[in-house]
């Protein structure tokens, strides 16, 4: 039996592994100027241009393209930039980060695949900020028996804050952003409040979380409805909180049955705000949604991109900028980065020559740990290590501000 480079015993490589997207060194050099952060235990006092070899190898299952292509690939460059800048300050203790990234469309059966490959990769040393509520679904029984660190899952659902050490969430949960909804219509006095909410097992979490905090703040009963998947049901479901007399409607729809809904709903009344989740929030869905955007407000659950004030957008405008993407920075972007900063981070206190199990352990020690601004703090693996929530408003021009 193999003995596996991180974790002792395991599984032999396969005869095709899987390929890999190292960060390029003139990118890399690139970063190192424009970045002012120093951070990860002093690592921009080092002198070298780039990171020594034997690369920490980590890797991910995403949606590049497909139906959420635009999400998974504005995490991804998020991600690469921190990891390029770091790369071009050192590394982790002289080792580069590099990140291996598999398409998986955001299709299950693909996703399942990829993961299964990766594992088999005794060179994986982790699995990075993997998308899709319905993948990560799949992927975690092999995951958490193989004690594979997960990093930062990219979804809200409460399926993946699980009991496993394995598994590791950084973002607020969909019940975190439902609850933040709640709390403000709550304080700015408005009572008669609807929800609509996708027939699955997305929908029904923020429900019941915007229904148990509606409860704690004695708020009237919501009048409620559903949108099954193929949203074939978004008009009748539009018109029903159309004649409701309400004053805000809050949204549990991603994807098709989002936009089926707002368009039906704006058509039947306006003048009602809209109240939705992140994952509403993509600059793809705003767009498709032209002027029926305008005024809705959005959770998120990192800060406004545009946000010079807090330290760690800054630090990731100057990464982002050096990285020579040209798409214009997004929350899911700056999600990607966090992320990386995040991984980064533990991976330095993991020491000089981590092991998963090291590396496990040091997530864990992330308490209260403050990154420009935006706080990480590890409890226990049932709940996410951050509970940053905000508001923002589409404006007319199709922007987020606060």
């Amino acid at each position: 039996m193999n003995k596996h480079p991180f974790t002792g015993p395991g599984t032999a490589a396969p005869a095709h592994p899987a390929p890999r997207s190292g960060l390029g060194r003139r990118q890399a050099l690139a970063a190192v100027a424009a970045l002012p952060w120093v951070g990860l235990g002093g690592l921009a006092a080092t002198s070298r241009a780039h990171a020594q070899d034997g690369a920490i190898r980590i890797a991910q299952s995403t949606a590049l393209t497909g139906p959420l292509g635009d999400l998974g690939s504005a995490m991804h460059q998020g991600a690469k930039a921190a990891f390029a800048a770091l790369n071009a300050r050192g590394g982790i203790h002289g080792r580069a980060i590099e990140l291996t990234t598999l398409d998986d469309s955001y299709d299950v059966p693909k996703a399942l695949a990829n993961v299964e490959q990766l594992l088999a990769d005794p060179a994986t040393f982790a699995l990075f900020n993997c998308m899709g509520t319905p993948m990560i679904d799949a992927m975690l029984p092999k995951v958490i028996e193989s004690g594979i660190p997960f990093f930062a899952p990219f979804t809200g659902a409460q399926l993946s804050r699980t009991k496993a050490r394995n598994v590791f969430n950084i973002r607020a949960s969909y019940a975190d952003e439902a609850e933040k909804l709640v709390q403000h219509l709550s304080t700015i006095g408005i009572q008669r409040i609807g929800i609509v909410y996708q027939n699955n097992t997305f929908g029904k979490e923020v429900f019941s979380a915007a229904k148990q905090s509606m409860d704690r703040l004695k708020l009237p009963e919501a009048l409620a409805v559903t949108v099954e998947n193929n949203a074939s049901d978004a008009g009748s479901a539009a018109a029903k909180l159309a004649g409701g007399h309400l004053e805000a409607v809050v949204i549990g729809l991603a994807g098709k049955p989002t936009l089926e809904f707002v368009k039906a709903f704006r058509a039947l009344q306006r003048g009602v705000t809209l109240y939705a989740l992140s994952v509403m929030g993509t600059p793809a869905t705003v767009k498709a949604l032209g002027a029926d955007a305008t005024g809705m407000a959005i959770s998120q659950v990192v800060p406004l991109p545009s946000n010079v004030v807090m330290p760690v957008v800054r630090e990731f405008q100057a990464a982002w900028k050096a990285s020579g993407a040209t798409a214009e920075p997004s929350h899911l972007a700056l999600e990607g980065y966090i992320n990386a900063r995040v991984f980064a981070e533990a991976l330095q206190r993991a020491g000089r020559n981590p092991t998963r199990a090291a590396f496990i352990d040091a997530t864990w020690n992330l308490r209260k740990w403050d990154l420009g601004g935006f706080e990480i703090s590890a409890s226990s693996p049932e709940r996410n290590a951050s509970r940053f929530v905000e508001l923002t408003l589409v404006g007319r021009d199709g922007r987020f501000i606060r």
